[in-house]
């Protein structure tokens, strides 16, 4: 009776986990237009973000504010975005690998350049914590070449789109409604 059972156990376990591997799309990615509905439900948030930042940033450098207060201000900003590209680089990882030609090569390409905005939004926000705030003209100086530096590594970050010659995915980001 207990072998009938343990064999009857074993088979159930190699059904269970057979079922359990189709329906998680066995080592399929989605289809492109899925992807590229995750990936646009990632970046347009992120995209209002950075721009909402970007317009609080550009306030903050004409505002009438004590170094001091600019200083806490832009911190607080560029640390904002640095968490919206975390974010969004998440939930683009997080989208998996498009089932596509390059789709690997897509996915890494997204996902390394949301990488570099990060990280250049962190490298900013650790130079202009790191200005002192004594001599206004001296601390404005910094902030600009903060500013300058993180909009060279901005622009330098941008994905090279040349290369991800997918059809699909072309197609998929043109049509979804999440792209619009």
């Amino acid at each position: 009776m207990r072998t009938c059972r343990a064999a009857a156990a074993g088979k159930l376990t190699v059904v269970l986990a057979t079922l359990v591997l189709v329906v998680s799309g066995c080592g399929g990615g989605p289809s492109p237009r899925a992807w590229a509905a995750s990936v646009c439900e990632a970046l347009t948030p992120w995209r209002a973000e950075i721009s909402k930042l970007t317009s609080s940033t550009n306030q903050q450098m004409t505002a009438q504010t004590t170094p001091a207060q600019a200083k806490e201000n832009l911190v607080r900003l560029f640390a904002g975005a640095e968490e919206a590209s975390e974010t969004a680089r998440r939930r683009v990882a997080d989208a998996g690998v498009p089932e596509t030609e390059h789709g690997e090569e897509i996915s890494r390409g997204f996902r390394a350049t949301l990488e570099k905005v990060r990280d250049a939004y962190g490298r900013a926000r650790d130079t202009i914590d790191g200005l002192g705030t004594g001599e206004a003209t001296a601390f404005y100086d910094g902030v600009k070449a903060a500013v300058d530096t993180l909009t060279k590594e901005y622009d330098a970050s941008a994905l090279d789109t040349s290369k991800l010659n997918s059809e699909e995915l072309k197609q998929a980001f043109d049509e979804v409604p999440e792209c619009r």
